[in-house]
């Protein structure tokens, strides 16, 4: 099996399902990306896709299909994407191994490139370990 380059779980699948379905009959799904900006340094990006681009990741999970920008794939590896709704916001939440701090909003976050050998050395270990 391959590597993901992010999971989402079952709220934030259902959320894109939501917005998929509420965007009419050329909507396919998300991309997630990264962008330079707000006060830690990096802001996640989320925009419809009505023309999936072939360099991009896909993920899928309970029908709902999520693209990755191929700029933001090393900084979201190993990534969580969630859907949770609060008293005081509802959104798309990210519990990323590769994030280093976020500024007090949580509106951006400072993130680091993913540690491709220390994931090798992960995976061959968990191979060997089942």
């Amino acid at each position: 099996m391959g590597f993901a380059v992010m999971t989402m779980t079952d709220a934030a699948a259902s959320r894109v399902t939501q917005i998929v379905s509420n965007s009419g009959p050329d909507a396919k799904g998300i991309r997630v990306g990264i962008k330079k900006g707000g006060c830690a340094g990096m802001e996640y990006t989320i925009d419809l896709v009505t023309e999936p681009n072939a360099k991009d990741d896909l993920i899928a999970h309970n029908g709902a299909s999520v693209w990755i920008e191929p700029s933001a794939v090393l900084y979201l590896l190993g990534t969580q994407m969630d859907f949770e709704t609060t008293k005081m916001r509802s959104g798309f939440t990210f519990v990323n191994p590769n994030q280093t701090s976020a500024c007090g909003c949580g509106e951006s976050v400072e993130l680091k490139p993913a540690d491709l050998a220390a994931l090798a050395k992960q995976r061959e270990a968990a191979a060997h370990a089942g």
